[in-house]
């Protein structure tokens, strides 16, 4: 019998859950990958960096939330590296691929390929494919909630306030489903 993966990610590790148990699981992104996927997401249209972070989400289906300190640096980086132009716009640093940047993008096209194929595979394993939205929503409170618990520490009062709104949630589902 073939039983279904789960990962789920909070605080400094991220674990992947199986027939076999608990494990660490492979990193989402390499060391040095951010500024391939970075770099591809500005190729389809000019972003601020907090629009990046989202498009990386949404990429992701949810599954991975990059955090500002990942993003922002990066983003430093690909400027100061001819990569990326930014302009402000509304009070908000814009950034737009140059030249170089599709260059560089077209360069190492195999490098970006396989980025973006290691992700659907982990995607497809974590979300699956016959029910994208709910798989994304799925994935969304799970890691919402591991990451508040662990954000919590010790607070036992609230922490049980998260495992209410979890049951009061499956209750709901249980009286939809009839």
């Amino acid at each position: 019998m073939h039983r279904a993966a789960f990962g789920f990610g909070f605080g400094p590790w991220e674990w992947w859950w199986s027939a076999g148990g608990p494990r660490r699981r492979r990193q989402w992104f390499e060391a040095g990958d951010m500024k391939y996927v970075i770099l591809k997401l500005l190729k389809e249209k000019p972003m601020h960096g907090y629009e990046v972070m989202k498009a990386l989400e949404e990429h992701t289906h949810g599954c991975y939330k990059p955090s500002p300190g990942t993003v922002y640096p990066t983003l430093q980086w690909l400027e100061d590296e001819g990569l990326v132009r930014s302009e402000e716009v509304e009070g908000k640093k814009v950034y737009h691929i140059t030249e170089a940047g599709l260059r560089f993008l077209e360069e190492h096209k195999s490098t970006v390929e396989g980025i973006f194929d290691r992700i659907a595979e982990m995607i497809d394993r974590l979300v699956g494919d016959p029910m994208p939205e709910i798989s994304r929503s799925v994935g969304r409170v799970v890691t919402q909630a591991y990451r508040t618990a662990w954000k919590l520490g010790a607070d036992e009062a609230r922490k049980r306030r998260v495992v209410e709104i979890l049951e009061a949630a499956a209750r709901d589902l249980e009286q939809l489903a009839g």
